[in-house]
């Protein structure tokens, strides 16, 4: 393998991924990607141009699509909408992307006999309680509780059924929370950070006590790398570290490790729909691939990701405005 195609590679996960394959191997790297809001051509700046290429375009625009899957080897699939709270509002997007794309990727990877890493969510299993000592595992039932997991788990299903049907070499990552550099600071622990580096105290949704399974990006890029190169094809993987933290146990996290107090937070509407809590078991590919994750403590990962936002303000300012005042008409 030479050559690999990484569909959303300008994206936070996606992007965290290529600086990972560039630092860790000697493949050359296509981005396709279509520059959503979300994602940004600055996240991926710096690389080596002799080994990272980007191209501008849509997943479910096959003659986009077609010529790129026959140039390459491999094609890892983290391109999606994936904001649940927009998936809320407009559905259509992510049926677009995460199906519709999610299909046209596969039809390419069918023609041209190619392998096809397919990057999904622990979403897809909806919710455990807050009191379950169970996890998610390779064989927990499907039941997507927004339109976002809902696609997800569509694009899922659809890699499973051309694998069996088609022989698609292809397999299935489904992953927690991620966080680390290149975030959009619309999500949950940027924002945080950034708020209080601008002096503003951090928003809980609610009373904090959903609970989400933490996994710095870089160790879920060394993962999906893994996956790639010794997974079985036709298997799914579970991907997690072991980073259990409810949002207030996070929120406050953020204040000690940035010298405020773990008080010095605001409460504010929960969200539509909230998950409870969402918790990975990935013994298999802790045992099968022999994976381990770097950041073996979530305090560690999050004070680097904290590191990266006050050093990179350049790339995060010119957005803060924009999503706070989002964020303010909807009382959040």
């Amino acid at each position: 393998m030479e050559r690999l195609l990484v569909t959303g590679g300008a994206g936070f996960i996606g992007s965290n991924f290529v600086h990972h394959v560039v630092n860790h191997t000697d493949l050359h790297v296509t981005v396709l990607d279509k520059l959503t809001y979300a994602a940004s051509r600055e996240s991926i700046a710096g690389l080596p141009e002799g080994r990272v290429e980007l191209v501008v375009g849509d997943i479910a625009d096959d003659d986009a699509v077609d010529p790129l899957v026959a140039a390459h080897d491999a094609v890892v699939h983290f391109a999606a909408e994936s904001h649940n709270d927009n998936s809320l509002h407009d559905p259509s997007p992510f049926i677009r992307t995460n199906i519709l794309g999610s299909y046209t990727i596969l039809e390419a990877v069918r023609r041209h006999d190619k392998r096809l890493h397919h990057v999904s969510t622990d979403e897809v299993y909806g919710d455990l309680e807050l009191d379950d000592p169970k996890r998610f595992t390779e064989d927990t039932p499907y039941n997507p509780s927004s339109p976002y997991s809902a696609s997800k788990a569509g694009s899922d299903h659809l890699v499973r059924a051309w694998v069996r049907s088609f022989g698609v070499r292809a397999t299935v990552s489904n992953c927690s929370n991620n966080y680390g550099p290149w975030q959009h600071i619309e999500k949950f622990i940027p924002r945080q950070i950034t708020n209080v580096i601008d002096g503003i105290r951090p928003k809980l949704y609610g009373s904090g006590e959903n609970v989400r399974d933490w996994i710095h990006a870089d160790d879920h890029s060394s993962a999906v790398l893994a996956i790639l190169e010794r997974g079985r094809i036709g298997e799914t993987y579970l991907i997690g570290a072991d980073g259990e933290k409810n949002n207030l146990e996070v929120v406050r996290l953020i204040l000690r490790l940035m010298g405020r107090s773990e008080d010095d937070f605001d409460h504010v509407t929960d969200r539509a729909g909230h998950d409870l809590r969402y918790a990975i078991e990935s013994g298999k590919l802790r045992q099968e691939l022999g994976w381990q994750p770097r950041f073996q403590d979530f305090e560690s990962g999050l004070a680097d990701t904290i590191r990266w936002y006050q050093e990179h303000e350049d790339w995060w300012r010119p957005h803060k405005d924009a999503t706070e005042a989002k964020y303010a008409e909807k009382g959040q």
